[in-house]
């Protein structure tokens, strides 16, 4: 199975379509993240925003495993987000002026991570025993590491194809997924946004400004929980 939208790493309330590449909520932000993600190398994904309607709202970008999914994008350490208010960009709650202007129902927007050698510099995965046949992760060493910066990171975002700037740089080293959070007032239809993993993309960029040329997302291979690749079909089921 191809990358698409996570049915377990998800708010309970988002609704996924049957292809699982478009989600929608109602009410307070609530996060969806993508089955796969990456640790290193430039890639690449585009969310069409379908409806926002009279009261949605988004926040769109990137977020690691332990992002909150009861929260938007971008509500604490571990996600950074795109939002369609103003452009601006958000990152452990604090919004800071990005985009020249905010996007809208019908814009396609274009994220875009570079994470050079970045597996250099993630964190070592859990350390996994077999017991009477079940899998369970060992607890961690009291001595954790403390997380490494991957130098020369960085996460852009990019409108109908055309770059944004900068928008965080200096990640921490570790596996990011594609994720949204959607917002609507109550009793109103729901906010929708549709994924877009590649090849074949609406709006990307005629000009990346330098930036290593990203891979699609499409392209990520299966890993499991330990992170490791692997020919997983059971534990495929889980995503």
């Amino acid at each position: 199975m191809k990358i698409c939208l996570s049915k377990v790493y998800k708010a309970e309330k988002v609704e996924l379509t049957e292809d699982r590449m478009s989600a929608g909520s109602t009410k307070g932000y609530r996060m969806v993240r993508a089955t796969r993600g990456v640790v290193e190398g430039a890639w690449y994904f585009e969310i069409k925003v379908v409806k926002l309607g009279e009261t949605g709202h988004t926040r769109l970008g990137w977020s690691t495993d332990k992002g909150d999914l009861q929260a938007p994008v971008g509500y604490d350490g571990n996600s950074f987000g795109y939002r369609d208010i103003d452009g601006s960009k958000v990152h452990k709650a604090l919004r800071e002026k990005y985009g020249e202007e905010g996007y809208k129902e019908g814009d396609v927007i274009g994220f875009y991570i570079n994470l050079p050698e970045g597996g250099s510099y993630a964190p070592k995965p859990p350390h996994l025993v077999w017991y009477k046949g079940q899998r369970y992760v060992r607890a961690p060493d009291a001595k954790e590491e403390p997380p490494k910066v991957v130098p020369g990171s960085e996460i852009s975002f990019f409108k109908n194809g055309v770059c944004q700037g900068v928008a965080f740089k200096d990640l921490f080293g570790g596996r990011y997924y594609p994720a949204a959070s959607m917002y609507t007032l109550p009793n109103q239809p729901n906010c929708v946004v549709k994924f877009n993993f590649g090849p074949d993309f609406e709006c990307f960029p005629e000009e990346l400004g330098g930036r290593s040329l990203p891979r699609p997302m499409v392209e990520v291979p299966y890993h499991g929980f330990d992170n490791q690749v692997e020919n997983g079909v059971a534990s495929e089921k889980k995503q």
